[in-house]
């Protein structure tokens, strides 16, 4: 487990990243293509006897200036803690502000690394920094020479002739295509919630809820109905999810995750739990009748029980 420091400790070493092997990024999802950037620069790293560390920052900037577009992959808490787990020594968080992201290119990087620059440095290809996103891999690597810091500006790995990004990612979770976001990830995609009180009406038609309340911004996961694993106490179970509010309740829900746990009957109110997101089942849809809304979704969570 690598050592998570943040550099606004007043403790932190200017000079801790220097001579290091780093990569240096967001990294939103710590899907497949992010992983290959750390990877590499933990390979400089051995091969040169040097630390290897990842430069991350404490939110995602479009948190800060693209709130209404940005559909996050995972928390930033999560995040770090995901990166922490990968093979590097350190992972080093930068404190994001809209004061720091207004420095030019250079004083950006000025601010990251002080007097600790590292010896090398990965990024991907479209790597931008600064004021206005003005900064690149061709003016990094224009600072780092005068400075004996080598660039690494990776082209983006590519699954199927396409990059690998976070975008890619979101879109395909929008679309529902929960396997081939999976695949990407190299994982599960999953969302945590705390558990609310509901409308109460599920226990009634014989499949009780966890109901979530998830802030819109880490809701890339499109509506419509799930096959999934929920995590309880670190136990998992089968779960059938339904993902928005339901059309046939829309008055009197406010729960945009409903989460039926297969052989599952505790009071779990207020308690946290993560969702794994496995399989698309269907849309979202109004019901001509009660019958028909409990026959579809006892036959949800039949599917559930015997396929996952």
């Amino acid at each position: 487990m690598a050592t998570v420091i943040s550099k606004a400790d007043p403790a932190y070493d200017e000079a801790f990243l220097a001579g290091a092997s780093v990569a240096f990024g967001v990294f939103d999802g710590v899907h497949e293509g992010h992983r290959f950037i750390i990877g590499e620069a933990a390979n400089t790293a051995r091969e040169e006897g040097a630390m290897s560390a990842i430069i991350t920052f404490d939110i995602d900037p479009d948190e800060m200036f693209a709130p209404d577009r940005l559909k996050k992959l995972m928390a930033n808490e999560a995040r770090i803690a995901k990166l922490a787990e990968l093979d590097v020594d350190a992972v080093v968080v930068l404190p994001f502000s809209r004061e720091f992201a207004a420095q030019s290119p250079e004083g950006f990087l000025n601010a990251c690394f002080g007097g600790g620059v590292p010896r090398h440095i990965h990024i991907g290809s479209d790597f931008h920094f600064g004021r206005k996103a003005a900064g690149n891999v061709e003016s990094l690597r224009a600072w780092g020479a005068a400075r004996g810091m080598e660039v690494h500006g990776h082209e983006l790995l590519a699954e199927g002739g396409v990059p690998v990004t976070a975008t890619r990612i979101r879109h395909l979770l929008g679309e529902g295509k929960v396997r081939e976001a999976d695949e990407l990830l190299g994982r599960a995609w999953a969302l945590s919630g705390t558990v609310r009180p509901g409308r109460g009406e599920g226990r009634d038609f014989g499949f009780a809820t966890a109901n979530l309340e998830v802030a819109p911004i880490m809701l890339a996961i499109g509506e419509g109905v799930y096959a999934c694993y929920a995590v309880v106490d670190g136990q998992r179970y089968k779960a059938a999810v339904n993902v928005g509010v339901p059309a046939t309740f829309a008055d009197a829900s406010t729960a945009n995750i409903e989460v039926h746990l297969l052989d599952f009957d505790r009071d779990i109110y207020g308690d946290a739990i993560e969702v794994e997101f496995v399989e698309w089942l269907r849309p979202m849809r109004v019901f001509d009748s009660l019958d028909e809304l409990i026959a579809t979704v006892q036959g949800n969570i039949a599917w559930v029980r015997e396929n996952l």
